[in-house]
């Protein structure tokens, strides 16, 4: 699998990278992100890539619920109440929150399937990926200008 994944990374042509992913495109991107700054063994494949699957499934639910629950904010704080305001904090408190303890809870998870030098790169490479997201974003947004 680690092998096709790298193929994949190989083979992607540059114009994926003009622009920013999405979807499909998006996951293989970062699976083969993930797979090639962690140097997976085909052991650490087969149990690693489960429970990051769960881990980034529970996770989206949270992000998605918190889309949702700020899909339409107000842009001027001035304009809204301060029951509003406080409503819309704590809210965005509790976001976080459940976002952490899906961290704490598949932390462990993640240190029985890789060696603790990978969980860190994991992390790692979770905000590189990120980063690399934001740069595509930043090009393409300049050649439309």
């Amino acid at each position: 699998m680690k092998k096709l994944i790298v193929a994949l990374i190989i083979f992607f042509p540059p114009c994926l990278f003009a622009q920013p992913p999405r979807g499909e495109k998006l996951e293989a991107l970062k699976i083969g992100f993930l797979t090639q700054r962690l140097d997976l063994t085909p052991d650490e494949a087969k149990n690693f890539w489960p429970v990051y699957n769960q881990f980034q499934d529970e996770l989206e639910k949270v992000r998605k619920q918190r889309r949702e629950t700020f899909r339409n904010p107000r842009e001027n704080f001035d304009d809204m109440s301060d029951s509003e305001l406080e409503k819309m904090v704590d809210a965005e408190i509790i976001q976080r929150q459940n976002e952490l303890d899906i961290f704490k809870k598949y932390h462990p998870q993640f240190k029985q399937v890789l060696p603790i030098r990978k969980v860190a790169r994991l992390y790692k490479t979770e905000e590189d990926f990120k980063r690399k997201l934001l740069e595509m974003i930043r090009e393409r947004k300049g050649e439309r200008r």
